[in-house]
């Protein structure tokens, strides 16, 4: 399944998201002193904090592409191709390992999901009988070594018989090489070896720098163009996004009185509600017949980083069509960005309890030049879900070699660090896109905090 996942601002801006960085990024070269704040609000002294460092650093992935010209943000290196290779196993073993390759360095986090089928012909091995069948999640992270293996559980085959392994899908961040590969039990032949060291294990959520920025009820605040104490409620160019297909206007209530509030503090949190607007508003010459919501720190300074973290606590709404979002702007135009979660509400498939997502837009001046990241389910890949029934963290590492992304403090992506320098800006939102009655579920999200490292 190809997923699109873009937002035009201003007619050919976009929006997506999810990023953060390696063992070598700005917090492996940065010295420590005093108190370091961590993402649980606790804190550690200097002293445990470089502990923590050195430790992350001796399982970093190398960056292969720490040379390569970015052009200022407008170039990504190449993808890698993966494929699956032909595999055999001794008649009587236990387990085969079929090996799963990348053609090159990978310069972004790859994932695959493979299956096993039965085999074809009079020495066909079937599942349950021969073999167990199994469906992975392969992923490789920059820097892992370019072979892994997956283990597949071998019940009684005989010499000869076969199935094989084969992708379910094209994979995330790599082109599709070799999708299916023969196993097959051979007493004469070496059996396949299993890849079984050098893979990095995945980051956990830290923050190295000073804390900047964190969201209170007392001191949260918002207006129509935002200030240096006040969030925006509309993006830097307007309250649409015609040209993104979204069907929703970003309200202020001190500019539509009439509506719902679109914003309001609970004992829950910040909730960003959005609405089927009894009376459509004209914009732009365009009537909306939906409310969205959105908060932007593009003329908030205090929000602002250039290396560092940022992490949102929310609760996702539930409604089709609703897409919700956190993404960052640079601070010097449109492009580049980085999504650090989107909500895909819009489309079918979306399932709000189990996927993420997670992108980089590059280019400048207006032009976006490339795009990638990943759309995952995040339960079978990394066992996180619940998504829309309670409260997670999303957060994402930004350092000058790599971009990391988190949830929940867990790694979910990684990728190269293409926008060197660049400082930049965050918007929370939920866009609506949909010309339904837009009335099932919940249409809210909740964000219960938000907080701003600078490194």
């Amino acid at each position: 399944m190809r997923i699109t996942m873009f937002r035009p601002l201003a007619g050919a801006v976009s929006l997506c998201a999810l990023a953060a960085c390696s063992g070598e990024d700005s917090t492996s070269s940065q010295q420590q002193t005093g108190t370091v704040v961590v993402s649980d609000a606790t804190t550690v002294d200097a002293t445990t904090a470089v502990a923590a460092l050195a430790q992350t650093q001796t399982t970093a992935s190398t960056n292969s592409f720490a040379n390569f010209d970015f052009a200022h943000g407008t170039k990504l290196p190449p993808k890698a191709t993966l494929s699956i290779g032909a595999a055999t196993f001794q008649p009587g073993a236990s387990v085969a390992y079929v090996p799963v390759t990348l053609n090159q360095a990978t310069p972004n986090t790859v994932i695959a999901r493979v299956i096993t089928v039965n085999g074809t012909d009079a020495n066909k091995a079937i599942s349950g009988y021969q073999y167990k069948a199994t469906e992975d999640i392969v992923i490789f992270r920059p820097g892992d070594p370019l072979r892994k293996t997956v283990s597949v559980p071998i019940l009684s085959a005989t010499n000869g018989q076969q199935f094989s392994l084969k992708l379910r899908e094209a994979p995330w961040g790599a082109n599709q090489g070799t999708a299916t590969a023969t196993v097959t039990a051979n007493a004469g032949a070496t059996p396949t070896a299993a890849a079984t060291s050098g893979f990095r294990n995945p980051r956990t959520f830290r923050t190295y720098g000073t804390l900047q920025y964190e969201m209170t009820k007392d001191t949260m605040r918002w207006s129509d163009v935002g200030w240096s104490g006040a969030w925006a409620t509309q993006l830097s160019h307007g309250r649409a996004q015609p040209a993104n297909g979204e069907t929703g206007l970003y309200l202020d209530e001190s500019l539509y009185p009439w509506v719902e509030a679109p914003l309001r503090y609970t004992d829950e949190g910040l909730v960003f509600h959005t609405q089927k607007l009894w009376s459509p508003i004209t914009y732009n010459g365009t009537a909306y017949q939906y409310g969205s919501v959105v908060l932007s720190g593009h003329n908030t300074p205090a929000t602002q980083i250039g290396y560092g973290q940022y992490e949102w606590v929310a609760k996702m709404p539930t409604r089709r069509g609703a897409w919700p979002a956190f993404w960052l702007i640079s601070t010097s135009g449109w492009p580049p960005e980085i999504d650090v979660y989107e909500g895909f509400g819009y489309q079918s498939y979306w399932d709000f309890d189990r996927h993420i997502s997670a992108t980089i837009h590059g280019g400048s001046g207006g032009v976006r030049s490339f795009q990638r990241g990943t759309n995952i389910q995040a339960e079978q890949a990394y066992g996180l879900s619940g998504f829309a029934q309670g409260y997670h963290r999303y957060a994402v590492d930004i350092g000058p070699e790599y971009i990391t992304w988190f949830v929940d403090g867990l790694e979910t992506y990684q990728s190269v660090n293409p926008f060197r320098g660049h400082r930049w800006y965050p918007i929370m939102d939920v866009a609506v896109k949909t010309t339904s009655a837009y009335d099932d579920s919940s249409g809210d999200m909740i964000v219960k905090s938000f907080r701003a490292w600078q490194n």
